[in-house]
């Protein structure tokens, strides 16, 4: 089964660590990564919402920043192919040990071919 694990953080405060804070953080994320290796697929590391684009669709306008509305934004997002939700919970256990703070979402995920086919259904919540 494939979920992806969304990573939400404020982005105060991930933007005030310290390169070396940072760096730390990310050790302990790769130290996650190797052990579930044969688990992930794509990894993902947004830059800062600052760096965003944002189209608004009910105004057709596109203007710079994300001017979220939320106290944490996504900062990334892990695509796993594990044998069930709860292998899942344990990565994402683990991460969330590894990086205080924020918060973790896993969603099912249901892929498709451009051409509109489904490769895989997502599982049934």
């Amino acid at each position: 089964m494939r979920y992806t694990i969304l990573c939400y953080h404020n982005e105060d405060i991930t933007s005030a660590w310290t390169e070396e804070e940072d760096a730390e953080v990310i050790d302990k994320l790769k130290a996650v990564n190797r052990k579930w290796a044969k688990s992930f697929g794509p990894i993902a590391r947004l830059m800062p919402t600052s760096a965003a684009t944002t189209l608004r669709k009910s105004e057709n306008i596109v203007t710079d920043g994300p001017f979220a509305e939320t106290k944490e934004q996504l900062l990334g997002f892990y695509v796993l192919d594990v044998e069930s939700l709860d292998v899942a919970i344990r990565i994402a256990r683990e991460m969330a040990e590894a990086n205080p703070g924020g918060a973790y979402e896993l969603r099912p995920i249901a892929l498709y071919y451009p051409d509109g086919e489904a490769i895989e259904d997502a599982p049934a919540p």
